[in-house]
């Protein structure tokens, strides 16, 4: 299957209305907070009976996930407001900021986790209430697994930013509990030592996806060229409309869920300005049924003699 018909069928599998993509993500990121609430207050209570330092490093990432989530709320929603007088291109790169705030909070949490676990190596703590650690942990596990699978569902049908960033700190969430529930277990056979040293590989391991979400978030509020694969889709869907006689000039960006196209399409010099409109309106057709949604500006040059614009 040609890569433009290809692009057009999982285009079409995947369309949804604006208002049911509203409501996606206003799900995703109220279950977000949900979640994030539900794992501060299970954890606190665990690491008040406990006292593992492993536990009260994923307290503190739980603590930084809820600002990222409430954050990641409010961004969402203006970034979900139409375009206006004062902002033609819409509001869409609020989703880009609220990634990068969403990176400094987590780069926070990953500082304060190691800072915890360092000072833990060098004054050893005796764990208690082991069992009820490693079960609050569990349902930690569980409610994280059930968020994740639908802010895969949301990301998949929403290609949101925001949504994609608070997937990934909640991914890393979900290894570092895994973490978490392993230290425990070894400290209950005696090898209490390893529980800092858990919170030290969590706290790497958020640092990452911090630096991770800072970058992809600052690419795009640098308006970085959507990968090549997209061009050459772009191309080819261009190119196959009769009366192209060839593209040049694309340059596209990333605008919150919207993709903004600008292309020069090559035709005959001879044509009528009313004919060569029609062939760039069905481009622009045939565009939007892989890209939905896309700002597309196009501008007809003639061929073989091209304007230098």
């Amino acid at each position: 299957m040609p890569v433009e018909e290809r692009g057009i069928k999982e285009a079409s599998e995947a369309e949804i209305s604006a208002e049911q993509r509203r409501w996606l993500l206003r799900s995703a990121t109220y279950a977000s907070m949900g979640v994030a609430t539900l794992l501060i207050a299970i954890k606190a209570f665990a690491w008040w009976f406990g006292g593992s330092v492993s536990v009260l490093a994923s307290l503190a990432d739980s603590l930084m996930d809820s600002l990222a989530s409430l954050l990641n709320l409010l961004a969402v929603r203006y970034a979900m407001q139409p375009a206006d007088d004062d902002h033609r291109f819409g509001h869409g790169k609020a989703e880009f900021l609220a990634g990068l705030g969403q990176a400094l909070f987590i780069g926070g949490s990953a500082l304060f986790l190691g800072w915890q676990a360092v000072d833990r190596l060098l004054h050893p703590q005796p764990l208690d209430e082991l069992g009820v650690s490693i079960g609050v942990m569990g349902v930690s596990i569980v409610a994280t697994a059930l968020l994740l699978m639908w802010q895969t569902h949301v990301v998949k049908h929403t290609q949101s930013v925001a949504i994609r960033a608070d997937r990934l700190h909640y991914a890393s969430d979900l290894v570092s509990n895994a973490g978490v529930i392993l230290a425990l277990g070894l400290a209950a056979m005696g090898f209490e030592f390893l529980d800092p040293v858990f919170a030290m590989g969590i706290a790497l391991m958020i640092g990452y996806s911090a630096v991770k979400i800072a970058l992809e978030s600052i690419d795009h509020l640098l308006d970085r060229e959507l990968p090549f694969e997209v061009e050459q889709r772009i191309q080819g869907i261009a190119m196959g409309c009769n009366g192209v006689m060839g593209v040049h000039g694309i340059r596209t960006r990333q605008s919150g869920h919207v993709k903004v196209i600008q292309m020069h399409l090559e035709m005959d010099g001879e044509m009528r300005l009313r004919d060569s409109h029609k062939i760039a309106v069905q481009v622009e057709r045939d565009l939007r049924k892989v890209f939905q949604g896309a700002d597309i500006i196009i501008h007809q040059d003639p061929r073989p003699n091209l304007d230098d614009g």
